[in-house]
């Protein structure tokens, strides 16, 4: 068995369980479960890595990193957001790059995403991650600053 691995926070804000994600996959559990971060609006937010590993997906609004032992933390900024092509995203990092957890991955403005008529909220998820295996380690409604322990996922 895979020893837990600790998932950072990969933007300050205010925690919210995945039910209150206002989008039915995310809700649902149905990529895997976790937290989301509905961000603060402070200007330009850098947004880091939850883990150490392999970023193996990399879009403007999220991303996925694979840990060792192959799990795959994804991070996904916003609610459809894939709609914006990029625009108000920027990246510092590419696919394929190792990253330490904390590691500035994207740039992006939550206050804009939201401007737009968009949810600014981050579910982190643990890919395809069994619910009873990721434990909080914040409880939903608390704040968290950008990189201090979110939950764990053993």
């Amino acid at each position: 068995m895979a020893s837990p691995l600790t998932v950072l926070a990969p933007v300050a804000g205010t925690v919210r369980a995945m039910a209150e994600v206002p989008d039915p996959v995310f809700a649902g559990e149905i990529v895997g479960p976790g937290l989301a971060i509905d961000p603060s609006r402070d200007g330009v937010v850098d947004v880091v890595a939850p883990v150490a590993g392999k970023i193996v997906k990399l879009h403007p609004h999220a991303f996925v990193i694979l840990a060792d032992g192959g799990r795959g933390a994804l991070v996904h900024l916003g609610l459809d957001t894939v709609q914006l092509g990029g625009v108000g995203f920027t990246l510092h990092a590419a696919e394929g790059d190792t990253v330490a957890a904390g590691d500035v991955v994207v740039s992006w403005t939550p206050a804009d995403i939201e401007a737009g008529g968009r949810s600014p909220i981050c579910p982190v998820v643990a890919l395809q991650g069994k619910p009873e295996a990721v434990s909080g380690l914040v409880a939903p409604g608390a704040a968290v600053r950008a990189g201090e322990p979110l939950f764990v996922w053993s």
